[in-house]
């Protein structure tokens, strides 16, 4: 089936309107008509050739939430009708040890939601912005939050994840000390999280100007980390970090925040590596540096669930397709609040 979408041509070209194909649902299958989708920083790397191996044309989009307009023969956990999310993947080998553990972002055989390897034209997988999507269902993730909240529920489906898997697996709660650097796409989502998780949070940032707003979050305390003398009251006082930021920076002046078998978990992925921290920083008091990517689907469908329970959603800047160079150009600013959503129902427009 032939739908709309936008996407670019080679990684100079802008993003424009595109007619691509989609595979008919196959027995295990569900078609997603696409409501909405997030738009990522990583969306932008990957369709303007700044990370390797970009294939062309590119339709980028991982944040993905829609309805369900049909399901293949042997479809069991959703039904026509149905609100359903979809992520950063699509496809794995389902049997690895990664993959049986509920791991399926670790997998070796993990195929992107776009620019993956697949057998559909044109030979790799074209994401969400587009009209409609055909995913495995065992890829396919409910969502429980009410309809109105729908578009603020997509950017969950990466930033969401991304940030919730490390505070469960590094155990954020009531009498942990969490802090989440960088206040963005990624960052104002850790804020909600760990603050509904129980934990007490201390959000980063590198501009006063953002104190209102992470206090409005859920921080109960804010540092702005270029104040040395702000920095120091925090030493030795950190459970755990959560380090969303993708530019390379001093890791070091955040190490030294953590407790004793304190963690620094690095979440942001910069193009160019970070200045490599001292080690007497990490082995004097048995600290970590550590790194966490997305979620498997066990995971993203519990997060899921627990932004419903706690009425969490992203931040959202709602606009037109054809509004996405221009949102692109914004976010390179940091000019959003705090993610871009593209309303699919102007991709046709």
């Amino acid at each position: 089936m032939t739908v709309k979408a936008y996407g670019a041509h080679a990684g100079d070209q802008p993003l424009v309107s595109l007619d691509i194909t989609r595979r008919e649902p196959g027995p295990h299958d569900v078609q997603i008509d696409i409501a909405f989708c997030g738009v990522c920083h990583s969306d932008l790397h990957q369709v303007r050739g700044e990370w390797a191996g970009t294939m062309y044309p590119c339709v980028p989009g991982h944040e993905i939430v829609g309805r369900v307009a049909s399901v293949g023969a042997h479809v069991s956990k959703h039904k026509v009708g149905d609100l359903v999310g979809v992520g950063c993947m699509v496809d794995s080998c389902k049997h690895c040890g990664d993959c049986e553990d509920g791991l399926e972002n670790y997998c070796d055989g993990m195929v992107g939601t776009y620019n993956g390897p697949t057998a559909d034209a044109p030979g790799h997988t074209l994401g969400g912005y587009s009209e409609q999507i055909v995913v495995h269902e065992r890829f396919v993730l409910s969502v429980t939050h009410a309809e109105d909240q729908l578009a603020a529920v997509a950017p969950l489906l990466c930033a969401g994840i991304t940030t919730y898997s490390p505070l469960r697996h590094w155990n954020a709660g009531p009498g942990k000390r969490v802090g989440i650097v960088g206040i963005g796409g990624l960052g104002h989502m850790g804020i909600k999280l760990a603050r509904a998780m129980g934990a007490h949070v201390v959000a980063f940032t590198t501009s006063e100007a953002k104190r209102a707003d992470a206090l409005a979050l859920g921080a109960h305390e804010v540092v702005v980390s270029r104040d040395a003398d702000a920095m120091a009251t925090q030493a030795k006082t950190l459970d755990l970090i959560v380090n969303t930021v993708a530019a390379p920076h001093d890791l070091d002046a955040f190490l030294t925040l953590l407790k004793r078998d304190g963690t620094m978990v690095l979440v942001g992925a910069p193009s160019s590596p970070h200045p490599s921290p001292q080690v007497f920083n990490l082995i004097m008091k048995r600290r970590a540096i550590a790194g966490s990517m997305i979620g498997g689907i066990p995971e993203t469908q519990e997060m899921l669930d627990f932004c419903a329970e706690h009425g969490i959603v992203a931040d959202i800047e709602l606009i037109r397709a054809d509004e996405i160079n221009a949102a692109y150009e914004r976010m390179l600013e940091g000019d959003v609040k705090y993610r871009f959503v593209i309303d699919s129902a102007t991709l046709a427009a």
